[in-house]
């Protein structure tokens, strides 16, 4: 069933590129018009089938019925700005960002039918070449509301995401970046950091553990670092309690006080067992 006439999908990455694959092959979009200023990954795109056209301009979004940001973190208000006087009336505009609050609060008075969105389902790797029109499914995607926000556009795009598999979480952007800070960036931040501490030369000789624990290291660099950026404000009180703990448990060593290590493995395993 179509619920769009016409989808401008601007950032054709990961995110974006299979977002378009899936509204294409659900039949959910007359017509998906990706731009991006990365050619190659508008191109890959295309050749994917997950947008029907390559935008040559921001222009592609005046009768849009849909607008999706899926732009690096720290260029989607800016996006969102230039095309703010281009949409019609009734157009929903969504991003795909990893915190919140700043883009919400900017863009939904500057936007009226702007409804910030968060998919949780992204992966070390990036760009259109590594687009699906799976990747949503089974995944959360967190919607962030205001006041102000349209109730029928909400409907309309907790629809759009449970039609791509995804359960919907509803809740403030402050919640959202709060939560964030300690479930997706402190492990990334955490991943990062144990990598850099591992010497080199051990790497040859690594159990699995490393691997596991490790394995969103390989995120992109400059992605990350916008991201921890953003959400600057939680992220840095979520760093100073996974410090807290660490020091706890490097105390525990330090004084050989096997009870409270054990203690504080077995609090870490039974909390580890709740994510299912």
């Amino acid at each position: 069933m179509k619920m769009f006439n016409k989808v401008v999908i601007i950032g054709t990455g990961l995110i974006g590129g299979s977002l378009g694959l899936a509204l294409k092959k659900q039949h959910l979009a007359g017509r998906v018009i990706g731009f991006s200023r990365q050619q190659k990954n508008a191109r890959l795109a295309k050749r994917a089938g997950a947008i029907d056209e390559i935008g040559v301009s921001l222009d592609a979004v005046v009768d849009a019925d849909l607008v999706v940001l899926a732009t690096p973190i720290d260029t989607i208000i800016d996006f969102a700005l230039k095309i703010e006087k281009k949409i019609k009336k009734s157009c929903i505009v969504i991003d795909v960002g990893s915190s919140k609050e700043n883009i919400v609060s900017r863009l939904s008075t500057a936007i009226p039918g702007f409804i910030g969105c968060h998919p949780l389902a992204g992966s070390e790797k990036k760009g259109a070449a590594n687009i699906k029109p799976d990747l949503f499914k089974g995944s959360l995607c967190v919607l962030t509301p205001v006041k102000q926000t349209d109730k029928h556009s909400l409907h309309k795009i907790k629809l759009l995401w449970k039609k791509m598999g995804a359960k919907v979480i509803v809740c403030t952007p402050l919640k959202h970046d709060q939560i964030l800070a300690f479930t997706s960036h402190l492990p990334h931040a955490v991943a990062f950091s144990l990598m850099g501490a591992v010497p080199v030369e051990f790497l040859h000789i690594s159990s699995g553990g490393l691997n596991d624990s490790t394995r969103i290291s390989a995120s992109d660099a400059n992605l990350w670092s916008q991201i921890f950026l953003s959400n600057r404000k939680h992220l840095l009180p979520a760093i100073s309690s996974f410090q807290k703990k660490l020091i706890e448990l490097k105390l525990a060593l330090d004084k050989k006080d096997k009870a409270v290590l054990t203690k504080i493995l077995e609090s870490a395993k039974k909390k580890r067992e709740k994510l299912g």
